[in-house]
């Protein structure tokens, strides 16, 4: 399994990047897609994550700027996680991780699996 993240960039404070996710691989089940952040010197915090149910768990810092979402159509059914970010201010900026829950087939162990990470950096 392969998380593969995208759409970290450069942008001004008050600028809105999407991130996206994609898991890739052979998998029965994903229950849990999420984003991590992590700031140099600083350890990695949850941003936002959403089950495969659609409940959400946003950190109070994402809550009213960001949003979590999962594609629910096509062969990436379930499988693609987006993070738009409105309002992005210069303490947002760090590493952007993606991770995912995942069972491999029917009576698998959950296996927990991280992307590599994309960059988004905030300037004033």
């Amino acid at each position: 399994v392969q998380l593969q993240a995208s759409g970290g960039g450069l942008v001004q404070a008050g600028g809105s990047l999407r991130l996206s996710c994609v898991a890739s691989g052979s998998m029965y089940f994903i229950s849990v897609m999420g984003w991590y952040r992590q700031a140099p010197g600083k350890q990695r915090e949850l941003v936002a994550a959403m089950s495969n149910d659609g409940h959400t768990n946003y950190a109070d810092s994402a809550k009213g700027r960001f949003t979590i979402s999962r594609d629910n159509s096509g062969d990436k059914a379930k499988r693609t996680a987006y993070l738009e970010m409105n309002n992005l201010k210069l303490e947002d900026t760090a590493v952007y991780y993606c991770d995912a829950t995942v069972k491999l087939t029917v009576g698998s162990e959950w296996y927990h699996y991280w992307g590599q990470g994309t960059q988004v950096t905030v300037s004033s």
